[in-house]
């Protein structure tokens, strides 16, 4: 939908411009789920410090849905919470998804800051 903006949607302004957090391309098989309900798989798109975006299939996200979040930085699993700030479909079965995080241990958090650094420092094909 054209909201008039004059922007192509395949366009994109550096991360740094219009970002609050670094993210880090992901390409993994992630699970979420509400609380306490039995978790679905979806597909991470990107991570950071603040939240995720994922790919989910069959299943209807809606803003506001608190969400358990459960992916792996390397060789560690991180178990996060938070709440969709976004939802849309790209197809009429697929959802792009935006979690904020809102509660992750301290110890994963910090694990996942360490993680990003690097890309930091490596400024990319850009």
């Amino acid at each position: 939908m054209d909201r008039g903006g004059g922007e192509c949607p395949m366009v994109q302004k550096p991360a740094s411009s219009r970002r609050k957090y670094l993210r880090i391309p992901t390409d993994q098989v992630i699970s979420f789920a509400e609380i306490d309900r039995p978790d679905q798989l979806a597909v991470s798109r990107d991570v950071s410090t603040g939240g995720i975006r994922f790919e989910a299939v069959g299943c209807e996200i809606n803003l506001g849905d608190r969400l358990r979040v459960t992916f792996n930085v390397g060789r560690r699993t991180i178990i996060a919470t938070g709440r969709v700030i976004w939802a849309v479909e790209t197809d009429p079965i697929t959802q792009e998804v935006g979690i904020e995080f809102d509660e992750i241990d301290p110890a994963a958090l910090r694990y996942l800051e360490e993680a990003i650094e690097p890309a930091l420092e490596s400024p990319g094909p850009y």
